[in-house]
Parts: structure tokens; sequence; C-alpha cells
């Protein structure tokens, strides 16, 4: 009877203090929600307000405001005032999130610059600093042309637009080449003859591969289909 007695209170104390651990882990559970939920606010509407009181509204709920320098076009919304924000109204946010917004240019578009024949990073300056929004950037190879360098635009320079799409020449003066299937040949001998054809070759690994003998390729990059052209970078990975 004494051993069972021992026994029951032994248990009884289990299940008291098992009850006061899981009380404590809910506890702590709850206590550690409600303090991020006590950290979190609703992002207020700023679209059409003017920065000094955008700004004003997000400090008082504990964020703070960041200008982007692209502006947006917007009929409805008068120039200098918010076109758009992120993250959206009525979201939640943490206190000191910065929320990103967009000035308009109000409802008149601005005049396109020309930008053919520009640098790519120029034509973007200039589309900043005219209050305009790069629209799209499309990618061409041509041996005709300078490497990055603007050869087409759309629309065309003295149209009236918010947004404008350019054509860009990635490849210089040189060939263009298709890359070849390089698995399972001598590592060496390509890289040379990769070299002398101006290409910069890096062998970034050495690893062993059952059943292939040392120095023979066994990863490549760029795989093989992709175009390349002198001056591009190919990393080889063989066999030790």
């Amino acid at each position: 009877m004494a051993l069972t007695g021992r026994v029951w209170n032994a248990g009884k104390i289990l299940l008291i203090v098992g009850a006061l651990l899981t009380t404590y882990v809910i506890t702590a559970a709850l206590a550690a929600r409600v303090a991020l939920r006590a950290r979190e606010v609703t992002v207020p509407t700023l679209v059409g307000r003017p920065l000094n009181s955008a700004s004003a509204t997000l400090a008082a709920v504990g964020l703070t405001l960041r200008v982007d320098e692209v502006k947006r076009s917007d009929p409805s919304i008068g120039a200098g005032r918010i076109a758009q924000q992120d993250p959206s109204p009525g979201s939640t946010a943490r206190r000191g999130r910065t929320v990103r917004v967009w000035l308009s240019t109000g409802g008149v578009a601005t005049t396109v610059p020309a930008l053919v024949g520009q640098s790519e990073r120029t034509a973007r300056q200039q589309l900043q600093q005219d209050g305009l929004s790069l629209a799209d950037v499309s990618e061409v190879r041509s041996n005709e042309f300078p490497a990055d360098v603007v050869i087409a635009q759309d629309p065309p320079p003295g149209s009236r637009a918010a947004g404008v799409s350019v054509l860009v020449n990635r490849a210089g003066l040189g060939a263009t080449y298709v890359m070849p299937d390089l698995i399972g040949v001598d590592g060496g001998r390509v890289a040379d003859m990769l070299r002398s054809n101006g290409f910069r070759v890096a062998v970034v690994g050495q690893q062993p591969y059952p059943g292939v003998p040392p120095g023979v390729v066994i990863r490549q990059s760029p795989q093989a289909g992709f175009q390349v052209s002198p001056g591009d970078t190919v990393s080889l990975e063989v066999s030790r």
C-alpha cells in the first residue's frame, strides 16, 4: 500500500508539473503573438496625397517614406502627388518598415527624348530626369553596332508618352557562336582552343568521376546551344 501511495503521489506530481509546463508554453506563445501583433500596423492610403502629408501620416503609425526616382503618368492625379505605393493601402506591415511611393507627372505626357546611340545607362538616366519610365528593354546581338548601345526606341523622339521601350545591342564587334557540347572532351585541349578564339576559360573544380579518365570535361557553363561571343567566360569542371 505504501508503495502504491508513493507511485500515486509521484504520478500526481508529474501531472501537475506537466500541466504547469503546458500552461507556461501556451502563455509564452500567446504573449509572443500579442507582442508581434502590437508591432504591426495597417498601411494607410497615400495615393493622391502630397509628400508632406503622406510622410506625417506614416510617421504617426511608425512607418517611413521613400520616394522612387521613376515617376508615373496618371491623368487623375496632379503632378507631384503620390500616384502609387508599396505596400498597398490596407495591408499589414511591421513598425519601422519603409513604404515606397511613386510621384505622378500629371495628366500631360512628357516629350520623348532621342535615345538611339546612347548607352543603356545614359538612356535610363535621361528618362528618369524627364519623368519617363523605361517600359521594356529588348536585346539583340549585332556586329553592326557598339555594345550596350540603344539602337531603336518606341515611341520615337518628339512623341508624347509616359514610358519608352528600347532595343539594346548586347554584342560588340566580332562573331557570335553557338556553344558546343564539351562533355567528354579533353579539358586542356578545349581550354586552349577556346582561349585562342578570344574566350576566357576558368576551370572551376576537379571532381573524381568513376570510370572517366582524369582531365575530361564533366560539366560546362554556358551549356551547349547557348549563344556566346569572344570575351565571354566559359567555366569547365573536369574529372580528377
